[in-house]
């Protein structure tokens, strides 16, 4: 059954693209096969550059205000769900806070508590990436979303966070293993639930906690689903032309004609997440 929040989306999108408001990327697609037999999906860019991957000076806030043609819906009086203006994939949502917070601080209880309300009706993978070393493209607070139709596969390498849920992982040399921290999630999450698993993460993984902290320590991505929640370490945001945020740990990477796509072919997708994680001891 369709959520209304879905419904939403979709008749925005229709309306958005009509007014050029919503620029969707155009992508070819590659399988990658990685270690266990995951399959990474590799997407190479082949629309024009958008802006928010192009390296240049300071750029003005699209979040503040955000573009009224992109809402999908309001959370209360502290969050707003608008489309992703460059998406790949449709539907692709960001919870943003409808007033300035820094993407570098800590995620708030009301962040938390808005999150939680739109996925008891509309879920898939959550993802959040801290800053720029983490691969996120605006410093105003935003969560994003890509919606899964029940029984989806959340994403290419959800049976790898299913193992670290589990601890059922080998080899504590991987730097991919050093560098994250999953919990398993067994039943329904509330904003304050969640807060406090995301907390316990963040100061496993040496990110500091709140009450010390002003801001974590680090860089890190987080990721989430109704059955884990992980989050990773960042030392830096690309390599070799790729830039990494938290979907490429989801196991979807994209490529721009900087990329160098051969040597990914050659040295496996796991060494370019290897490459940017802090894994630290």
């Amino acid at each position: 059954m369709t959520s209304e929040l879905l419904r939403k989306a979709t008749e925005v999108t229709v309306a958005a693209t009509a007014s050029g408001a919503l620029v969707p990327l155009d992508t070819s697609l590659t399988h990658l096969m990685g270690e266990g037999g995951s399959r990474f999906e590799l997407r190479h860019l082949l629309s024009a550059t958008p802006k928010h991957l192009r390296a240049s000076g300071p750029k003005p806030n699209p979040f503040l205000p955000w573009d009224q043609r992109l809402e999908v819906d309001r959370i209360g009086d502290s969050h707003v769900v608008i489309l992703n203006k460059y998406p790949v994939q449709t539907s692709h949502m960001l919870l943003i806070t409808q007033d300035w917070q820094p993407q570098s601080g800590w995620l708030s209880m009301e962040d938390w508590q808005s999150l939680a309300r739109i996925d008891a009706t509309t879920t898939g993978l959550w993802f959040f990436n801290s800053g720029p070393d983490a691969g996120a493209s605006q410093p105003h607070r935003h969560l994003q979303l890509l919606p899964r139709a029940a029984g989806e596969r959340i994403c290419a390498r959800d049976d790898w966070f299913r193992r670290c849920a589990q601890d059922t992982t080998t080899s504590a040399q991987d730097p991919l293993l050093r560098s994250s921290r999953v919990a398993a999630i067994s039943s329904t999450q509330t904003g304050e639930t969640l807060q406090e698993l995301y907390l316990s993460l963040a100061e496993d993984l040496g990110l500091g906690y709140p009450t010390t902290d002003d801001c974590p320590r680090g860089a890190y991505n987080l990721l989430l689903s109704r059955e884990w929640m992980a989050i990773v370490r960042r030392r830096r945001e690309g390599i070799r032309g790729f830039s990494v945020n938290a979907l490429g740990f989801a196991g979807s990477l994209l490529s721009t004609e900087a990329s160098d796509r051969q040597w990914i072919q050659d040295s496996g997708p796991e060494a370019l997440l290897q490459a940017v994680v802090d894994a630290d001891d």
